[in-house]
């Protein structure tokens, strides 16, 4: 009765202290799922913040058609590798390198709410998290808005949801993470790759040409 006592002070004391923004541990292994009204992937993905490098290895639908991809995006280098492994082929294109953006919520998001997801009837029921909102100004004068819950404890994504003119809202799931990189090699291009060509004259690559690779 006393231990149970005791976890229950704690849970309130924990709810008690006010949510702050912070900044999601630099390397990170997982799972995720993306949608909106026209696509919807499973990706797994290796995250590398201190390297600002991201890899992700996709399946899913866009507009009814089934895909598979496998993207590279090196930030610090400035280039993003769309990978066909069944062709051994590299498609090569310039990344901003400014658009790298950590897993945080940042200093100026508005803090919407904390809650347990699950119960808090017992001890690992639940997980305490806090969502947060932001808006970012475009290089066009607009709004990109975005809303992301996070855990209390650790600071990691469970779910983000970011709204841009041209993709409209886009929903990001995160699941199955560890915290580390079991694999380094998952952020080098395969051999196959050596001889790709960046096309200087073309846009610069986001993380939403994945979308427009797709289709290619």
């Amino acid at each position: 009765m006393r231990t149970f006592v005791l976890l229950m002070c704690l849970a309130v004391g924990c709810l008690a202290q006010a949510p702050h923004p912070c900044r999601s541990p630099p390397l990170l292994t997982g799972a995720m799922s993306v949608a909106n009204e026209k696509f919807n992937a499973y990706a797994k993905y290796d995250y590398d913040a201190l390297g600002e490098r991201i890899r992700f290895k996709e399946m899913g639908s866009y507009e009814n058609k089934t895909f598979g991809l496998d993207a590279l995006l090196l930030f610090r280098e400035g280039v993003m590798y769309t990978i066909n492994h069944k062709n051994r082929t590299c498609k090569k294109e310039r990344l901003k390198k400014e658009d790298f953006h950590p897993m945080e919520i940042p200093a100026d998001a508005a803090l919407l709410g904390q809650v347990i997801l699950g119960s808090s009837s017992g001890p690992g029921q639940g997980l305490l998290v806090n969502t947060w909102y932001g808006e970012r100004a475009t290089t066009t004068g607009g709004k990109d808005k975005w809303m992301s819950t996070f855990t209390e404890f650790g600071c990691i994504p469970v779910s983000t949801t970011y709204y841009t003119d041209k993709t409209g809202w886009v929903l990001t799931t995160f699941f199955n993470i560890v915290v580390g990189i079991d694999d380094p090699q998952q952020f080098f291009p395969p051999k196959f790759c050596q001889g790709a060509k960046v096309d200087e004259t073309a846009e610069a690559a986001n993380f939403y040409s994945i979308l427009k690779n797709i289709k290619n």
